[in-house]
């Protein structure tokens, strides 16, 4: 089985984050859908993550879903461990740009 990694596109100095398959489908909770201006436009597998926003869910220690059956609610979930890591290590390394790897 591959091993899968977060690797940091705008910081290739700073050592790949291995993650498990259950949070690589759960990058998109984190991905901005806005890249800002003058960002090189991202190729597939990349995302753009906002320090604002990862700054934010640390705070709260939620992040807060929208059911595509009820879309007028949104749900509030408590990060997971893996998932603070990843946002810490996003935030400790200033990292923005990232790209799952197998």
């Amino acid at each position: 089985m591959a091993r899968l990694t977060m690797v940091a596109v705008d910081r290739p100095e700073v050592a790949p984050l291995p993650i498990s398959a259950r949070l690589r489908s759960q990058i998109v909770y984190f991905a901005s859908p806005v890249v800002p201006p003058g960002t090189p436009p991202l190729v597939d597998g990349e995302y753009w993550i906002d320090e604002a926003e990862v700054d934010q869910l640390l705070d709260d220690g939620v992040l807060y879903l929208v059911s595509p059956l009820d879309t007028a609610n949104k749900t509030e979930v408590e990060l997971s461990e893996e998932q603070e890591t990843i946002l810490g290590w996003l935030q400790s390394h200033k990292v923005r740009r990232v790209r799952i790897t197998e």
